[in-house]
């Protein structure tokens, strides 16, 4: 049944260059660009199917049409979130309230643990449960990472408990196989493991996934870090680096040289790293609300934006360092306090998040889109950032359904 959507105020994202009815050739926003919502202040936007169907003003709607007054609610692209690790089992709390007391961080063996000790169907019960609970805070899309299980077993239970969520699931799900989150063992005998023999794994598995990793210094060196994307170069396979958490590590040149797809994290990148990572065609997503669970350093995000990089923003959803999915939250922590206004914000979490993954079908509301869309409950979109906690979301539809909420 056809679904049309009246008298929204409708965030596009799409190119005010493009010709009225096409689609825009160019997804990603760099510089002033990424302030442009595209906004129709108010108009209709038709469903048929899977799709958008026609944007604009007083559209006719086709026979046995569901109406859905919007009454100058916002409507917009769904959240695409771009990095996660969603895909766990047990927790961290005994060594969070450790930590609060004041006691040194002592990494996720209790996770890589409970992953080993579960089952694929379990791990995917779980991740099938907080799909739902993403989906319902406004993502429709969003990137799932293996890297809890630290041996070739575990990583596969990941990547295929990941793919069983996601064939359940009314959104989308990418996966990304993180074969270097950390080190087990011997740092120089488990990278040569990942490397030779769990990275040639994964790839027959899985044809084309793309290979993260974390550079760091309690998770794996640069040189170490390189030697795993180089592989995987030479396999065609995408890559994409964690980088710059705690200090300055010297991979963000590495990860340009590799033509890394994104780095992430950057809160201790130097200037003249952003500067580089600006100037090239590699995305540079940061994460807020790990900044803010953990309190540390934010991420310039303001400084990389007006020196034209390739911005997206991502939740980090995880156990360890963001436990949180909610878009808004990045949103209003980014605004606050990684010097983004509220536009570039939103721009960073949805047509920008969207390039990141490769996905051009989504991410802007335009004619021949996926029909991947939420409608807020505000009337104005610079409350999401002004907004703290809560969920603003009235609708969700992922590819034409209407979600229950």
């Amino acid at each position: 049944m056809p679904l049309l959507i009246r008298h929204a105020r409708v965030l596009t994202l799409a190119s005010t260059s493009a010709e009225p009815g096409t689609l825009s050739t160019k997804k990603h926003r760099r510089g002033p660009a990424l302030r442009d919502l595209g906004i129709l202040p108010r108009a209709d936007v038709l469903v048929q199917d899977d799709k958008i169907a026609a944007v604009g003003p007083d559209l006719n709607a086709p026979p046995d049409t569901d109406i859905i007054e919007a009454d100058g609610r916002v409507l917009m692209p769904g959240f695409i979130d771009c990095h996660t690790h969603a895909c766990w089992a047990g927790d961290l709390l005994d060594a969070w309230e450790k930590q609060l007391a004041g006691e040194k961080p002592t990494g996720f063996d209790p996770i890589v643990h409970a992953v080993r000790n579960s089952t694929r169907k379990q791990l995917a019960a779980a991740l099938r449960v907080r799909l739902d609970q993403i989906l319902a805070g406004g993502t429709t899309t969003v990137e799932v990472k293996s890297g809890y299980g630290l041996s070739l077993d575990a990583e596969l239970k990941l990547l295929h408990a990941i793919q069983r969520a996601a064939q359940e699931f009314p959104g989308t799900v990418v996966s990304t196989a993180l074969l270097g989150h950390t080190i087990d063992g011997d740092p120089a005998n488990f990278t040569r493991l990942v490397v030779r023999e769990i990275l040639p794994a994964v790839w027959h598995e899985f044809p084309g996934i793309t290979i993260d990793a974390r550079s760091s210094a309690d998770a794996w060196p640069v040189e170490a870090c390189v030697r795993l994307f180089e592989r995987a170069r030479k396999h065609g396979l995408e890559i994409r680096v964690d980088a710059d958490e705690f200090a300055s590590t010297g991979m963000i040149p590495e990860a340009l040289k590799l033509h890394a797809r994104s780095i992430d994290g950057l809160e201790h990148a130097s200037k003249n790293d952003l500067l580089a990572l600006a100037a090239s065609d590699t995305f540079g997503v940061m994460l807020p609300a790990r900044s803010f669970h953990q309190g540390n350093r934010y991420a310039r995000a303001g400084f990389f934006v007006d020196n034209h990089g390739l911005l997206a923003l991502a939740s980090d959803f995880n156990p360890a360092t963001s436990p949180t999915h909610s878009m808004p939250l990045v949103i209003a922590t980014a605004v606050r306090c990684c010097g983004l206004t509220p536009a570039e914000a939103i721009a960073a979490c949805t047509v920008n998040a969207a390039a990141v993954l490769g996905l051009t079908d989504r991410g802007t509301i335009e004619p021949g889109q996926r029909a991947d869309l939420i409608l807020l409950r505000h009337r104005d979109e610079r409350l999401l950032a002004h907004e703290l906690g809560g969920n603003p979301i009235d609708l969700v539809l992922a590819a034409g359904r209407r979600i229950a909420r």
